[in-house]
């Protein structure tokens, strides 16, 4: 599998396999396929694991699957859904989480630990949840005071070997991150062909995805690519619930042209949708939501097939998905 550099982590696989899909919570899995999908991923070249206690029993089954003892040149990620805790909490609580985490994975350190609420500027109004955004959203004054110093204190105990943001808040914020020093080691930055946060946008102003990553880039910052198939509106079909006015669900209905292209080509809309995004040329590594080998198995030959011809890129931008 092709590699990259991903900030300080270093070389690190083109995928990364991310922790929903086998947590449980982007459709059905077993335990037992969960695990033989995280032998797999290693088994096909992939080192990054990219874990979070928000994605259930994720870090459980990391634990359970290699016992504290992860093969050579595999590294871990984890994340802290902080919200913008009263001044002065925010360390301890990021410490716990980390703990929590690294004891559920039985390991004694995590090589990037990310903040994984969304971030606004103070006094910012979200268009949808603002009366409860201090529980998803962190206010930019706890970051710059708090949350910054927080994760350096770490880095320098030897807990964690790098931060990072999951870049799905606000955009003005996140570019706010992005030119702040210390900046972020790492960034995780929406990578789909409709340039879409889905479900996860909140706001009102446009998501700017590949804005993030190119400023990312410019400043050093590592960058993982992450919703490739948004949330499984660029696969041929939605493997789970969603209420009729979801916005998922939209972008799935919006993205018909897209499988009709797709179908032209003789190619399946998923794979298509993970080589476009590793096509992207900020990513350094794309974040797989598989939940079975049979996904996973897709992906990797998506990612051995190689980069989509610049014919085909324009041919799927011209579809006009994503925002102008």
């Amino acid at each position: 599998m092709r590699t990259a550099i991903l900030g300080p982590l270093g070389e690190v696989s083109r995928l990364a396999l991310g922790g929903g899909g086998i947590g449980q919570i982007w459709g059905e899995t077993s335990r037992e396929e969960a695990q033989a999908t995280l032998h797999a991923a290693l088994d096909a070249g992939i080192t990054l694991l990219d874990a979070a206690p928000i994605y259930r029993n994720c870090e459980a089954f990391i634990g359970e699957t290699f016992d504290g003892r992860l093969p050579d040149g595999v590294k871990i990620t984890t994340k802290c859904y902080l919200g913008t805790p009263p001044p002065g909490e925010t360390a301890a609580r990021l410490t716990q989480s980390l703990e929590a985490s690294l004891a559920a994975m039985r390991l004694s350190r995590a090589d990037l630990f990310f903040l994984h609420s969304n971030l606004h500027l103070d006094g910012f109004a979200y268009a949808h949840g603002d009366d409860s955004k201090d529980r998803f959203s962190t206010s930019w004054s706890i970051y710059e005071t708090e949350v910054v110093p927080a994760f350096e204190a770490l880095k320098a105990q030897g807990r964690i070997g790098a931060w990072g943001i999951t870049g799905i808040g606000v955009p003005t914020a996140v570019l706010r991150a992005l030119d702040h020093t210390p900046a972020p080691d790492v960034v995780q930055a929406i990578a789909n062909l409709m340039d879409s946060p889905g479900a996860l946008k909140r706001y009102a102003e446009p998501a700017r995805p590949r804005q993030i990553a190119a400023t990312a880039k410019a400043r050093g910052v590592g960058v993982m690519g992450i919703r490739a198939v948004q949330a499984g509106a660029l696969t041929s079909a939605i493997d789970r619930e969603l209420s009729a006015n979801s916005l998922d669900r939209a972008d799935y209905d919006r993205a018909q042209s897209f499988r009709a292209l797709c179908a032209r080509w003789g190619e399946d809309p998923a794979g298509v949708a993970h080589r476009y995004a590793l096509s992207l040329p900020d990513i350094d590594t794309v974040v797989l939501g598989v939940k079975n080998r049979a996904e996973l198995d897709q992906c990797v030959a998506a990612e051995a097939a190689g980069p989509l011809e610049p014919a085909q890129m324009a041919e799927i931008d011209a579809l006009g998905l994503a925002p102008a």
